[in-house]
């Protein structure tokens, strides 16, 4: 089997054993894994709301599961997703409040890049500090990302309100909603930032795989020794992929404050968008097309877990145990992969044995 085939079949192979542990866990608590499958399925593509609300929610996924492909394919594991989500988030929001009288022509695109400045900046910290100092960008970014909750906290109730637990609506001149869009979806909460995380993943395929930058990216992440003695900066690199990675995880921020919720509030832990996002890369591989439909299927499984308590007695826990099970065996590809090697030269064994046969016996 070739590589590029093994690369398709792996994730769907993980899936479905994710799926199907989820479903022995339904059997092991006298649940209907039937029923249970075929309310996730109707939670999340039964009708156009529903199919509105899995895209919303994939929205963010994907955009965050680009930001954490750059950096793993420079060579750095990007815990920091959730951090840049909240500051991303957070300084949409205040220019969003802040400017509120300019038309939706330039308050939209400003707001967004506001979401981009912020992420990239918070998840460069992490990045200068490799690149100068050597510290470890995992280390780093997970004690940015409490610190990233804190001040966003902080700057709720001390700066943008007078002590509430949230900031006002953002007016609909800064919001990504589109009327006809929320009409066509039975007023989801679908909006305009799916095209952009489509646009996003045709930008980042191109920027990898066809341009200068995306070549250092990826050698350095192969080998910052030997890029170094190519004459590639491997400190400018280092930076380099933090940036792009905390801009992408800003602007998935920026989806939730100016397209889902239109306002920012007190959280008591960091949003799980960030580590979901993390989980949607690592099924496709870091592929850019394959984070595409790796966001859709977990923005599904999220939506549609929401019908399944109601709908078939099922806890929405166990979509979580799936989930973590795709992830537990995306991990173990290694283990896969050797499986699936083994059975080739089993078959390719076999085969030569029957051919050696029946060569013999056509001697005779």
């Amino acid at each position: 089997m070739k590589e590029k085939t093994k690369n398709i079949v792996l994730p769907l192979v993980s899936v479905f054993l994710g799926l199907l542990l989820g479903g022995i866990v339904m059997v092991a608590f006298k649940y209907d894994p039937i029923q249970g499958y075929l309310a996730l399925i109707k939670g999340s593509l039964g009708n156009t709301f529903y199919i509105g609300e899995t895209l919303r929610h994939a929205t963010p996924l994907i955009l965050v599961a680009l930001g954490f492909s750059v950096a793993r394919s420079a060579g750095f594991f990007n815990i920091g997703v959730a951090g840049q989500v909240i500051f991303g988030w957070l300084f949409s929001i205040i220019v969003a409040l802040q400017f509120a009288g300019l038309p939706k022509l330039f308050l939209v695109p400003l707001s967004l890049v506001a979401g981009i400045a912020a992420g990239a900046i918070w998840a460069g910290i992490a990045g200068v500090l490799r690149a100068y100092f050597g510290t470890s960008e995992v280390i780093v970014t997970i004690m940015l990302n409490y610190s990233a909750l804190y001040l966003s906290n902080y700057a709720i109730r001390q700066i943008l309100t007078e002590g509430d637990d949230a900031t006002p609506k953002i007016a609909k001149n800064a919001s990504l909603r589109w009327q006809t869009l929320t009409e066509a979806t039975n007023y989801s909460t679908i909006h305009m930032g799916l095209v952009i995380a489509i646009l996003m993943c045709v930008v980042i395929m191109i920027l990898m795989q066809k341009t200068t930058i995306g070549f250092e990216l990826r050698a350095v992440g192969l080998n910052p020794f030997a890029s170094e003695y190519a004459g590639m900066s491997a400190k400018k690199n280092i930076i380099l992929a933090m940036v792009i990675s905390g801009g992408l995880a800003g602007l998935g921020g920026a989806m939730e404050g100016l397209g889902n919720f239109q306002n920012i509030f007190i959280m008591s832990s960091v949003p799980s968008t960030g580590f979901d996002g993390m989980a949607v890369a690592l099924l496709a591989g870091g592929q850019p097309l394959g984070i595409l439909f790796s966001g859709l299927l977990f923005g599904a499984l999220k939506v549609g877990s929401v019908s399944m308590p109601m709908a078939s007695g099922v806890p929405t826990e166990v979509v979580d145990i799936v989930i973590a099970s795709i992830i537990f065996f995306v991990g173990a590809g290694y283990l896969l992969r050797y499986i699936m090697e083994r059975l080739e030269k089993h078959k390719a064994v076999s085969a030569t044995i029957v051919l050696s046969e029946t060569a013999r016996k056509e001697g005779e």
